[in-house]
């Protein structure tokens, strides 16, 4: 059964943030919230948890999960970021986008598109996710909470408690963050408009 954690939305207790972070090291998989929506998470090298997150939302691997990153130098460790695309993405982060990159070498191939070597990437701008990322001292590997057959994502932590008590290994109320998803910006050849959600796409002239 899942554990709960009420977690102060603009003022995180740390108490709190650290028993989270350790069921993600110890092979957890969690529901968090972001600045668009809730999101699942587990540690990037961990298989099986990577595993039950991609059974939960019934994906195949050719789904592009998304390492969720403390800050933008974090960032650069898992992906290859030029000069200018650094710059765009200093402009957008933290905030409500997630980028299509080419991964380093630091990124489990597992993870990858396993066609085109690539990963989603994101810098959220939300106290909770910020906290956690913090205190793990590395990205969390995530996607969005929208479960088979709904039409939104998840965005209140007791449903999620609700229909998830079995699947995961925590739920983290951050309270409500909205239901739209991320603006998702593919820069692997180029800057191209894959999906417009929350973040507001004009920043990359699109």
């Amino acid at each position: 059964m899942a554990q709960f954690f009420m977690i102060h939305p603009e003022n995180p207790q740390a108490r709190l943030v650290r028993e989270a972070v350790k069921i993600l090291q110890e092979g957890g998989v969690i529901a968090y919230p972001t600045d668009s929506c809730y999101a699942l998470g587990c540690m990037l090298g961990d298989k099986q948890a990577m595993e039950r997150i991609l059974q939960i939302r019934q994906l195949d691997l050719k789904h592009h999960l998304t390492l969720v990153c403390h800050n933008l130098s974090e960032l650069a460790n898992y992906a290859r970021v030029d000069n200018s695309q650094f710059r765009m993405l200093k402009a957008a982060t933290p905030g409500s986008y997630t980028f299509i990159l080419q991964a380093t070498k630091e990124v489990p191939r597992r993870t990858l598109h396993p066609k085109r070597s690539t990963i989603g990437l994101r810098v959220p701008d939300h106290p909770v996710a910020l906290a956690l990322l913090e205190m793990l001292g590395e990205p969390i590997l995530s996607c969005t909470l929208m479960l088979p057959g709904d039409e939104e994502p998840m965005t209140d932590p007791y449903e999620i408690r609700e229909r998830l008590e079995h699947q995961l290994d925590a739920v983290v109320d951050g309270g409500w963050c909205g239901t739209e998803p991320t603006t998702v910006i593919d820069m692997t050849d180029g800057v191209e408009l894959i999906r417009q959600g929350k973040g507001d796409p004009a920043l990359f002239g699109l």
